[in-house]
């Protein structure tokens, strides 16, 4: 199952984020989403664990901790046909 975190401290890095989310079982991928031009972090990004019993319980049991002093945001990935259109910028 594919995990969002947002709210992620812009100092955490992926291996720090693999580990939070490794408590609760298999974390076979984690990613934080970078700025493409000055690569830092734009504070949020996406865990991917095989069990979903294990990925339930880990979005039950971290939204709204803290991590690196920043309450993180936790829930299931939604596909990104279901994110809602951005309005253009003029």
């Amino acid at each position: 199952m594919k995990i969002y975190a947002g709210n992620l401290s812009y100092s955490l890095t992926e291996e720090e984020l693999k580990d939070v989310f490794a408590e609760y079982g298999e974390v076979s991928e984690a990613i934080i989403i970078k700025d493409k031009y000055n690569g830092q972090s734009k504070g949020f990004g996406f865990i991917e664990m095989p069990t979903q019993a294990e990925a339930e319980e880990a979005i039950k049991s971290l939204d709204g901790t803290a991590v690196k002093g920043r309450n993180i945001k936790v829930n299931q990935a939604r596909p990104r046909e279901d994110r809602p259109k951005r309005r253009p910028r003029y």
